[in-house]
């Protein structure tokens, strides 16, 4: 299993107890859709590998516990904290028709309802402060906010993210 077949569910943030449970950070939407999951994939060395789960109880805050099959120590649980655990894509949730991951928009075309084509999206930067649409525009990287009232819709079956660009977005990218 490689990343680009995964997408990230959190991170292992610390030892709990000492039997072997650790906390995880989830950075999903919903996190009660992950209750009960029988492994997850964590990334040891820049590989993904298959860890099985006894239990993975979903905590308040975005947070989850989760005991792994056949470690059962602190010592053994140590070493995977800080490490990002992922799910393979097929996994994600059924989503409503208007509705749509983030990743699912690479390659749509982005049209600013005024400035006509802007271009294809080439990566998703999915920061902590702010999420962008990193947008290929006559021969540069724009990057274009991805929130309510500048994004305006997304249709999926024609592959295509139009939105309302902030006046002088375009030109701060187009400046030498």
């Amino acid at each position: 299993m490689n990343k680009e077949q995964c997408f990230q569910v959190g991170r292992i943030a610390k030892v709990h107890g000492l039997r072997g449970e650790v906390n995880v950070v989830l950075d999903v939407d919903y996190p009660e859709d992950y209750e009960g999951l029988e492994h997850l994939f964590i990334e040891q060395k820049g590989r993904l590998v298959p860890f099985f789960l006894e239990h993975f109880v979903i905590q308040p805050g975005g947070k989850a516990l989760a005991k792994f099959e056949d470690l059962n120590s602190l010592e053994q649980v140590e070493s995977l904290v800080g490490s990002e655990v992922f799910l393979p894509l097929a996994e994600l949730p059924e989503l409503e028709e208007d509705q749509y991951y983030y990743h699912e928009l690479i390659g749509f075309e982005v049209f600013d309802e005024t400035k006509g084509l802007i271009g294809p999206v080439q990566i998703i930067y999915d920061l902590e402060t702010q999420d962008l649409l990193g947008v290929t525009h006559q021969g540069k990287e724009v990057l274009i906010p991805i929130q309510d009232g500048i994004i305006t819709k997304v249709d999926k079956a024609a592959k295509k993210v139009y939105c309302q660009l902030p006046e002088g977005l375009l030109d701060i990218y187009l400046e030498d």
